[in-house]
C-alpha cells in the first residue's frame, strides 16, 4: 500500500503521547472526543492541548496504557471517524531507544546447515523477507517473526545461499522494500543484498609488526582508483583493488610505481578513501563517473567499481581482502576511510525504510538535520545507531583486517560512540590507529557531546586532523589568496612555534592525537594553493616552498599525514572539490613521479630520518618540554634545539631549522663537532663537518645539524 486516504492523522509523539492533526477544510469548530483502540478496550484520551497550526487543527492527547507496538492500532473520534496510529517522533524518545535496545547479533547468520536472517524493526507491523534466485529469477517469500526488542526472524536452509535478497516491511500501513542494513554483500549497484557468508572467502593473512605509538605512523592517503588510473601507470588492473597485486611495476621510462613505489617512499600505513559500497559511480561501467566515495550506500559490503567483476558478489570481497594483504605482505599496514555520517540518500536508504525516523537526528520542527550538508546527519547517540556502527568497525576489523579508521566528519558524530569505537577495536587490535575530523557542526547534539577538537578531553586515543597546523603552514583553506609560513607569511612565527611542538596550545591536543597535514583529498593541493596565492613567484620557488612545507609535517611533534603524490607536487588543475571530477583532475600523475624523482628521494629520506630518530616521535608533551627548545633566527626562521636525545636516537643533540625566507641570517652554533643532515637542497650522505661556529641561512627550506 503506498497511499493511505486519512480523513485525519494521529502520531504517536511520545511514549503514552499521541498527536492528533485534523485539517482546518474539514474541521467543525465542536467538543472534540477521541478514543484509542488496544485489544478489546476503547480508552478515551486526555486531551492537554489544542491549537492551530499551519492548515491543520492540532490536539496533543495522553494515555496511561501500554501501547501495542508491532500491531496495527486504530483509534476514532466522537463521530465514529477512525484512522490508524501512526508511528511518529516516539522513536526518538530515550524510552523507545531503552524499550527496543537489542544486544544480539543481527543481519545474516550462517550455522549448522541453515541461514538465519534477523531485522532489527521495532515499529513494523509486518516484515516478509523475499529471496530471488541469482540465474533464473525464480522467487520465494517468508514471512518473518517478530521477537523480544523489535527482532523480525526467519530460518531458512541453507540451500538459497547466493540467492539475492530484500526485506518487505510494513511500517504505519506502508510496504518499502529494502536491502538488510547489515548485509555484507551485494549486487551490481548494490539493489539487493545477497546471501554469502563473507567467512567463506579466504585469504592468507600476513602479519604487520606493532605500532609502538601514535606518532611511528607515517600516513598516506590514497584514492583506490587515481593510484592506479594514469596511462602510464605500468599496472594493468587500472582503478581496481587487483591493482595492489601487481609487484615491480613501473612506468614506460622505468621509474617504479604502484606498490613498488609506495615501498620506496616508506609510509607506514596507506590510508584508503572509502570502499564501502558507495553511490555516485555505475558499477557497470565505471569509466563514465567518477567519485571519491563519501556517499555511503551499504556500510559492510564493499564498493563494485574497483572490483574486476562486479556482478559477482563474491569477487569484490575476494579482491578486497586481497589488496589489503597485499598491502600487509609489503609491510604496509591499512586505514580504511569510513562515514558513518551520512548516508547517500536518506529516504531510500535501508536505514530509514526499516525504521522510519530513527537512524537521523532532527531539529525542533521534526525535520531531518543537515550539520553535513548532504542533507541527513546519523544520530549516533541513539543505542542501535551507536550499536550499529560499532558492529560494523568490530566487522572490517575481523572479515577485512583493516588496521585503523579514518572518521569522515567524526564532529557529527558523539563522544560516547567514538570512546566505545575505540575500546571495542583495540580488543581486536592493540595499535589500532582511530583518526577523525573533530570540526563543531550545526548538529542538534549537545555542544559537549560532540566528537570535535574542543571534546578531546574527553574523547580516549583518538587522533584529530590539526587544521590548524594546516592553515597556519599553507595557508586559510576558505580564503584562496591567503599565504601560510612556508608559502612566505613571516607573521605566523609564533603559532609556528607552538604547532611543530605537538599543538598543545590548540584544543589541548598532544603528539599522539594531532595529525599533521598541509593538503588531503579535500580541498586545494598545496600546489594549486601556492599557485593561486603567489603565482608570480618561479616553479623553482614553489617547489622548494612545498618542500620545506611537507618536511614541517615529517619532522614536527604529531602524526604526519601526507596525500598521495604531495611529493611530487599534485595538482589537480586548481580545481579545488574534485569529488566528482574526471579522472584527469585526480588520477596520480606517473609523470611528475618520473620529473620530481630527485625531491621525491630527499622526502624520502625525511621519512626514513623520521622513522629511525626517535626524537622525532614524542608520545607526549612532557618529552618535549624536557627536550626540545624551540626559538627564531630572524623572521621565517624558527630554530628547535633538540638536547639530551641519545635514548631515542644515535645522535645526542639536533637542531632543525624551518626557513620560509631567503633573507640571509647567521645561526650561533653551541659548541663545536656540528655536523649537517640536510640543507634544502639535498641530504648530505653520511653528513658534512661544519667547521665554523655559525651556520648560513639564506635558503627556502629545511635545516638539519647533529651531533653524535
Amino acid at each position: 500500500m503506498l497511499f493511505i486516504d486519512r480523513k485525519y492523522k494521529a502520531y504517536l509523539d511520545g511514549w503514552n503521547c499521541i498527536t492528533v492533526l485534523i485539517p482546518l477544510d474539514d474541521f467543525e469548530d465542536e467538543q472534540k472526543v477521541f478514543y484509542l483502540h488496544l485489544q478489546e478496550k476503547k480508552i478515551q484520551l486526555k486531551i492537554d492541548h489544542s491549537f492551530k497550526v499551519e492548515k491543520y487543527m492540532k490536539y496533543s492527547c495522553s494515555f496511561q496504557e501500554a501501547f501495542p507496538f508491532g500491531e496495527v492500532c486504530y483509534m476514532e473520534d466522537e463521530a465514529g471517524v477512525k484512522t490508524d496510529v501512526q508511528i511518529g517522533a516516539v522513536i526518538r524518545t530515550k524510552e523507545f531507544d531503552e524499550a527496543f535496545y537489542y544486544e544480539g547479533r543481527l543481519g545474516p547468520q550462517y550455522d549448522n546447515g541453515e541461514i538465519v536472517c534477523k531485522l532489527w524493526a521495532p515499529a513494523a507491523t509486518s516484515v516478509k523477507l523475499k529471496l530471488i534466485h541469482p540465474v533464473t529469477n525464480e522467487e520465494k517469500l517468508f514471512t518473518l517473526t517478530r521477537g523480544d526488542k523489535g527482532v523480525w526472524r526467519s530460518s531458512i536452509s541453507s540451500k538459497y545461499l547466493q540467492w539475492t535478497y530484500t526485506f518487505l516491511v510494513c511500517n504505519n500501513l506502508i510496504w518499502k522494500e529494502a536491502e538488510d542494513p547489515y548485509g555484507a554483500a551485494v549486487t551490481v549497484n548494490g539493489t539487493k543484498s545477497v546471501l554469502l557468508d563473507p567467512r567463506s572467502i579466504i585469504v592468507e593473512k600476513y602479519e604487520v609488526p606493532a605500532l609502538q605509538k601514535p606518532t611511528d605512523a607515517v600516513i598516506y592517503e590514497l584514492h583506490i582508483r587515481d593510484f592506479s588510473i594514469h596511462p602510464d601507470s605500468g599496472i594493468q588492473n587500472k582503478g581496481k583493488y587487483a591493482a595492489f597485486s601487481e609487484v615491480m611495476t613501473a612506468t614506460h621510462s622505468g621509474f617504479s610505481t604502484g606498490i613498488a613505489y609506495l615501498k620506496e617512499m616508506g609510509v607506514t600505513h596507506i590510508e584508503l578513501l572509502p570502499f564501502n559500497d558507495f553511490g555516485g559511480v555505475d558499477e557497470e561501467h565505471p569509466e563514465k563517473s567518477y567519485n571519491w566515495g563519501y556517499n555511503p550506500l551499504h556500510f559492510n559490503a564493499v564498493e563494485g567499481s574497483y572490483s574486476t567483476d562486479p556482478h559477482n558478489p563474491g569477487t569484490r570481497i575476494q579482491e578486497a581482502k586481497e589488496m589489503v594483504q597485499q598491502l600487509h605482505q609489503h609491510g604496509f599496514k591499512v586505514i580504511a576511510d569510513v562515514v558513518y555520517n551520512h548516508v547517500f540518500l536518506r529516504e531510500t536508504c535501508p536505514f530509514e525504510k526499516t525504521v522510519p525516523g530513527y537512524f537521523f537526528r532532527h531539529d525542533e520542527n521534526g525535520f531531518p538535520s543537515n550539520g553535513t550538508g548532504v542533507g541527513n546527519d546519523i544520530a549516533s547517540e541513539r543505542k542501535m545507531v551507536q550499536k550499529y556502527i560499532c558492529d560494523s568497525i568490530a566487522y572490517w576489523i575481523e572479515q577485512y583486517d583493516v588496521d585503523g579508521f579514518r572518521f569522515d566528519l567524526m564532529g557529527i558524530l558523539d563522544t560516547e560512540t567514538m570512546n566505545k569505537i575505540q575500546s571495542i577495536a583495540r580488543t581486536f587490535k592493540s595499535d589500532i590507529l582511530i583518526l577523525g575530523e573533530g570540526w563543531d557542526l550545526p548538529t542538534p547534539l549537545a555542544h559537549d557531546r560532540k566528537a570535535t577538537m574542543a571534546n578531546s578531553g574527553a574523547i580516549k586515543d583518538i587522533a584529530f586532523f590539526n587544521d590548524r597546523f594546516r592553515d597556519v603552514i599553507k595557508g586559510s583553506t576558505f580564503q584562496a589568496e591567503d599565504c601560510g609560513f612556508a608559502l612566505g607569511n613571516e607573521h605566523t612565527d609564533d603559532e609556528v612555534k607552538q604547532l611543530v611542538a605537538g599543538s598543545k596550545h590548540y584544543f589541548s591536543l598532544t603528539p599522539s592525537t594531532a595529525v599533521n597535514y598541509v593538503e588531503s583529498h579535500d580541498n586545494h593541493t598545496f600546489w594549486d594553493k601556492a599557485l593561486l596565492c603567489r603565482g608570480d613567484m618561479e616553479e623553482q620557488e614553489l617547489r622548494e616552498r612545498q618542500k620545506l612545507a611537507t618536511s614541517m609535517v615529517l619532522l614536527s611533534q604529531g602524526i604526519p599525514f601526507l596525500h598521495a603524490g604531495q611529493e611530487f607536487y599534485r595538482t589537480k588543475k586548481g580545481e579545488e572539490n574534485s569529488y566528482q571530477s574526471p579522472d584527469d583532475i585526480n588520477r596520480l600523475d606517473w609523470e611528475r613521479r618520473e620529473a620530481y624523482a630527485e625531491d621525491i628521494k630527499y622526502i624520502q629520506k625525511l621519512i626514513a630520518l623520521r622513522k629511525e630518530n626517535g626524537a622525532f616521535r614524542f608520545a607526549d608533551q612532557q618529552q618535549i618540554d624536557q627536550h626540545i627548545d624551540i626559538g627564531s633566527c630572524g623572521r621565517g626562521k624558527i630554530v628547535i634545539h633538540y638536547h639530551h636525545i641519545q635514548d631515542y636516537c644515535p645522535w645526542n643533540c639536533m637542531i632543525v631549522v624551518f626557513s620560509s625566507t631567503r633573507n640571509r641570517e647567521v645561526l650561533p652554533l653551541p659548541s663545536s663537532g656540528w655536523k649537517i643532515f640536510c640543507t634544502p637542497d639535498r641530504v648530505h650522505e653520511g653528513g658534512t663537518m661544519v667547521e665554523s661556529s655559525d651556520l648560513s641561512l639564506e635558503q627556502i627550506g629545511t635545516y638539519i645539524l647533529y651531533k653524535e
